[in-house]
């Protein structure tokens, strides 16, 4: 009896723990049919959405558009362009419950979406994805976040950041939605092979871009241009400095800016590149060109030239401004900005010198860069006596600030042409003497009447001296040109200049769009009383951040 017992209670206890070990079995098995379950809807739902570009396509496809791009700097290294990963907003419409709430939400937060087109793709159910908004900032994407709408996503992107927003924007350029370069340096990378396809939006491990750009002196360029805009009335303003022995462009500012980040101000005409997208007549600064001219043919800056009367090409009659009545020397032309005299130095050259001689200097055809394919120059379609003449003193001619100013670089570095550039050059092709354009005892000539013209009481760029630096240069104040002819009383001030005058290492170039006489310019115009003295400014800053030391007055 007692045997019998012990049996059936060792009996009762197997089948109580049989029990569990079933109902895990049945657990266990219930979870894998699920998980399978789950599986085959995935697989099902990846074969269905295959030819209609699903969620793993089109991210794919996304990713692989865009551009990893590396770094800009300046010449120092300093950061000009970057890229850096951003969320880029999108829908799954299949997974959307809601298209018109979701619509209207996201309308209030990015104010413009056209709604009906946002609630069309959102209730496309043959679609599972659909860009919403693309480089958000972090502080967007979690108020998207925070709406707490099921079908939104995110997926990292890189996107193209400036730090100096406007400054440099022209130079930089810009790239579009898929970081591609659509102008201006960013253009050159891609053309030269230097940026690739960002897998996985990965960052480009290339060595940066460096520019011949200081971000310093671009600093000081700019502020004194919205300074002289402020101080003159001037709607726009440009300027440069570049090496006049390689061509670098150390700075180049134009005003209004653009910033390289904002697609629409490509858009307005008023921020036009104008230092090298712009063609403009730049007056008497081309002065400079006709007495190389004169003195490469024969004359010095003592040879007097006939300027008792003004000078007559058929139905025109060219005169001077303040004219002197009595023969002057070519130094005295210069000094004065007569156009009587350039006009007489031009006639006495002959078409043929003076055109190869605007051709040397690349005056003639357009200026490629890395920047700009340059825009042609305007320029007579014949050289008649009145061409000749009116080209001597800059009018009839219209060149890009870029251009003029590489060929004032070759007329006072020694008389070599230089090719611009806003890449460092660092001893490469290009950096060194290119082709003589003008001789040695020309240049020199050119490099002492541009002081005389800033140190002598007479001359028009008396403004432009700072001391201790040798300041050079000359004036010019054109008239500007529109459709049909001339807009009276509105004026470009321009001022070529160089320094140190006697052993050049830059010109800079000042222009200045439709300045007002003011009390402190004695109501007058001109460039020697607004852009001549814009260059001291610049000049009196800049100098001792490119090196220049400033000599003791004797």
């Amino acid at each position: 009896m007692r045997a019998h017992i012990s049996m059936t209670a060792t009996d009762a206890r197997g089948e109580r723990s049989a029990a569990p070990r079933s109902r895990s079995r049945a657990l266990a098995l219930g979870v894998a049919f699920a998980f399978a379950a789950v599986g085959g809807q995935l697989v099902r739902l990846a074969i269905q959405h295959e030819g209609s570009g699903g969620i793993r396509v089109s991210m794919m496809s996304s990713s692989s558009s865009t551009l990893a791009r590396p770094d800009i700097v300046d010449r120092n290294g300093r950061l000009l362009a970057t890229d850096v990963q951003m969320p880029s907003l999108y829908a799954d419409p299949t997974l959307i419950q809601d298209a018109d709430e979701a619509a209207e939400r996201l309308t209030r937060l990015f104010p413009g979406t056209d709604v009906r087109a946002l609630r069309r793709s959102l209730t496309d159910k043959t679609k599972r994805f659909v860009w919403i908004r693309r480089g958000l900032s972090p502080g967007m994407a979690q108020r998207v976040h925070n709406l707490g709408v099921p079908g939104l996503m995110f997926v990292d992107e890189i996107r193209r950041t400036y730090p100096g927003g406007r400054l440099g924007g022209h130079i930089l350029g810009r790239v579009d939605i898929d970081n591609r370069g659509t102008s201006g340096i960013e253009r050159h990378i891609d053309e030269t092979g230097a940026s690739e396809p960002a897998h996985g939006a990965r960052l480009s491990a290339r060595a940066p871009v460096r520019l011949s750009l200081d971000l310093s002196v671009m600093h000081a360029l700019d502020d004194e241009l919205k300074r002289a805009m402020d101080r003159y009335e001037a709607p726009g303003a440009a300027a440069l400095v570049m090496d006049v022995r390689t061509g670098e462009v150390v700075a180049a500012v134009s005003r209004p800016g653009a910033d390289p980040a904002a697609a629409e101000e490509a858009l307005d005409p008023q921020r036009i590149d104008k230092v090298a997208a712009g063609t403009y007549e730049l007056g008497s600064i081309v002065k400079l060109v006709t007495v190389a001219l004169a003195l490469e043919t024969g004359k010095t800056l003592d040879s007097l030239v006939d300027t008792t009367e003004p000078l007559k090409a058929g139905r025109f009659t060219i005169e001077d401004l303040h004219p002197l009545g009595r023969p002057m020397s070519v130094a005295e032309v210069f000094l004065h900005s007569s156009n009587v005299g350039a006009g007489q130095l031009a006639l006495s050259a002959g078409p043929e010198a003076q055109t190869a001689l605007f051709e040397k200097l690349g005056l003639w055809s357009p200026v490629k860069t890395e920047v700009s394919p340059g825009p042609a120059p305007l320029k007579p379609a014949q050289i008649g006596r009145i061409e000749q003449i009116t080209l001597a003193f800059g009018h009839g001619l219209a060149v890009t600030p870029l251009q003029f100013a590489a060929a004032s670089a070759a007329l006072v570095n020694g008389g070599t042409a230089v090719v611009p550039t806003f890449l460092v050059r660092d001893g490469e092709a290009g950096a060194g003497p290119g082709p003589r354009v003008v001789s040695a005892r020309t240049s020199a000539l050119l490099r002492e009447v541009m002081r005389r013209n800033v140190t002598d009481a007479s001359g028009t760029g008396r403004r432009a001296d700072v001391a201790g630096f040798e300041v050079g240069g000359k004036t010019g104040t054109a008239e500007m040109a529109v459709q049909g002819g001339y807009r009276k009383k509105a004026v470009i001030a321009s001022f070529v200049g160089t320094f140190p005058a006697s052993d050049p290492r830059y010109v800079t170039l000042v222009v200045l769009f439709e300045p007002k006489g003011q009390e402190s310019t004695g109501g007058e115009i001109t460039a020697g009383r607004n852009a001549a003295p814009t260059t001291a400014r610049i000049i009196e800053r800049i100098a001792p951040l490119l090196g220049v030391v400033a000599k003791a007055s004797s």
